[in-house]
């Protein structure tokens, strides 16, 4: 017989789950909830910073997401090398370490040309694969999908306010202090991973032909392509979200920023329900129901300036920022434990270099019409999902 207090403790552990996160699990969560408090400062509105501030066009902007895309997905692959060598937290803190400097570079930046190697250093994105076989070494396998999406509920949650006051304090004391206050949450959350237990990847000796023969095998090749596809889809509009509402639909900074905190916190909710459909029927529908809220989204914001429809197509959208802890919940496991690293930072990388053109492609759409972006989006996403449901399920 289960006790009230066994019973009233799996109840919260089910309404939050970071109560059953391990210790360094926990640090995790709390360093990217510090972490993307701080991003969250300035990174939604940064399209708005770079366009109405410094003058760049919708290509222009396109061009610099295509800069972050590019060396995004070379810094993933040297990540898993890293992580499969050396000191997996050391690898983690790193990625934050070279963070630091690029909200400095924005705020001296006196044209969108300027912004280049700042954005070249929002790109160091070393944790992704890193952090992936960290997780999946200590995770429990029952619980491993809704453990990368309890994870990656942290950003959404330190995204949750964080627009909303960014936005509020660029037009108090300009976009310049944000970025110099981002700095500051972007060390703090390199500092809490200092306390990280080391994790030093298995002295496995492997032929190396074999490794990189498993490592380029038709079922994470298929992967790489599956998600390639769904990252092209999902930059290619989503970039273009707040440009879209200050020029189509005329809405202030503060406003703008309200949204994105609404779309954040749709992010941490639809991230532990999609993570527990992961869990208990199939990974494959959980994408295939995250593609399904990117639709509706979608369809409600090209639809209406209604500010309640608005905050409904938000919540929805935050479906999107979900991906990269289901595509790290699949792939993870199917790892071999000598290259867990480098084989989850192969269809990251691919799908981030193959979605390189997606702002640029994204970018020349809208100037064209706005619109177009997310209607090409909107009638991409349902067949995102088709496949994840049937051609998908094989590569188990």
């Amino acid at each position: 017989m289960v006790s009230l207090k066994s019973f009233k403790h799996r109840n919260l552990v089910n309404l939050f789950p970071f109560l059953a996160l391990k210790r360094d699990f926990k640090l995790i969560f709390l360093a990217n909830l510090v972490g993307s408090f701080g991003d969250g400062l300035y990174a939604y509105l940064l399209p708005i910073y770079v366009t109405e501030t410094l003058r760049a066009t919708s290509v222009e902007l396109g061009f610099l997401f295509a800069v972050l895309l590019l060396v995004a997905a070379f810094t993933l692959i040297l990540g898993g090398i890293l992580a499969d060598r050396y000191d997996r937290k050391k690898v983690i803190i790193l990625g934050w370490l070279l963070w630091l400097p690029a909200p400095l570079i924005f705020a001296s930046a006196g044209n969108w040309i300027e912004m280049i190697p700042g954005m070249v250093l929002y790109g160091f994105w070393f944790g992704g694969p890193t952090v992936t076989a960290y997780v999946t070494s200590k995770a429990d396998k029952e619980t491993l999908t809704l453990t990368f999406a309890t994870l990656s509920t942290a950003w959404s949650f330190g995204y949750i306010f964080s627009p909303a006051i960014g936005g509020y304090l660029a037009s108090m004391i300009g976009m310049k202090q944000v970025f110099y206050i981002a700095f500051v949450f972007y060390f703090a959350a390199a500092m809490t991973l200092l306390f990280l237990t080391s994790q030093h990847p298995p002295d496995l000796q492997i032929d190396s032909f074999w490794e990189w023969k498993a490592l380029l095998s038709k079922k994470i090749l298929a992967w790489s392509f599956f998600f390639a596809f769904l990252m092209f889809v999902l930059l290619l509009f989503r970039g273009f979200i707040t440009p879209f509402l200050s020029e189509v639909y005329e809405l202030k900074e503060f406003e703008i920023g309200s949204l994105g905190s609404v779309a954040f916190f749709g992010s941490a909710v639809l991230a532990i329900v999609l993570g527990k459909i992961g869990d208990r029927w199939k990974k494959t529908n959980a994408i295939a129901v995250s593609m399904f809220f990117n639709s509706l989204a979608l369809l409600l914001l090209i639809s209406s300036r209604n500010l309640i429809v608005l905050v409904v197509s938000h919540f929805l959208v935050g479906a999107s920022y979900t991906v990269w802890s289901l595509l790290s919940a699949i792939i993870g496991p199917l790892a071999p434990k000598s290259a867990q690293a480098r084989w989850v930072s192969i269809p990251q990388s691919i799908s981030i270099l193959s979605s390189f053109f997606a702002p640029y492609v994204g970018g020349w759409l809208y100037s064209f019409s706005p619109v177009y972006p997310f209607i090409i989006a909107l009638v991409l996403t349902p067949l995102i999902a088709a496949l994840a449901m049937t051609v998908m399920n094989k590569f188990f």
